[in-house]
């Protein structure tokens, strides 16, 4: 079983755009992940243009056979997992776009965590109890 959850960046304008992940959606992994590994917006939005994901990695890898597992080390296994890149998989898996950081925080509160990089550099998330709170306040709890 998954967890689900969505990672979206917010834009000067203050539209935000925003992709949903099928696995391993809890702080301790896509968290981590996208605090460590994903805090520039630009190569954020690169990630977000390649649509919905089945997994996130600390690198956006290359096209490959969505079932193929690589082994732990190789460089592969840290590629994320996208639908429509490495399933071929096309329907309904592009970015949404919200017209604003209220629009997207109403529409997405059916996943179990949500991961968003404001304007400000700062990456948020909303856990499963609605609350939305800076994700590094957040690790710095589970670390304690």
């Amino acid at each position: 079983m998954g967890t689900r959850s969505t990672i979206a960046l917010e834009f000067a304008d203050l539209t935000v755009q925003a992709v949903y992940c099928h696995w391993d959606g809890y702080v301790s992994n896509n968290g981590r992940i996208l605090s460590q590994h994903w805090s520039d917006p630009f190569k954020l939005q690169t990630l977000i243009d390649q649509g919905n994901l089945s997994s996130l990695g600390t690198e956006l890898g290359e096209s490959h056979e969505f079932d193929k597992s690589f082994p732990i080390g190789s460089p592969e296994h840290d590629w994320c997992k996208f639908y429509a890149r490495d399933r071929g998989e096309t329907d309904h898996l592009q970015a949404h776009e919200f017209s604003s950081w209220d629009s997207y925080c109403v529409t997405y509160d059916g996943e179990q965590y949500d991961y968003c990089l404001r304007r400000d550099g700062t990456w948020w998330v909303r856990t499963a109890d609605g609350v939305h709170m800076p994700l590094a306040d957040v690790l710095l709890t589970e670390h304690e």
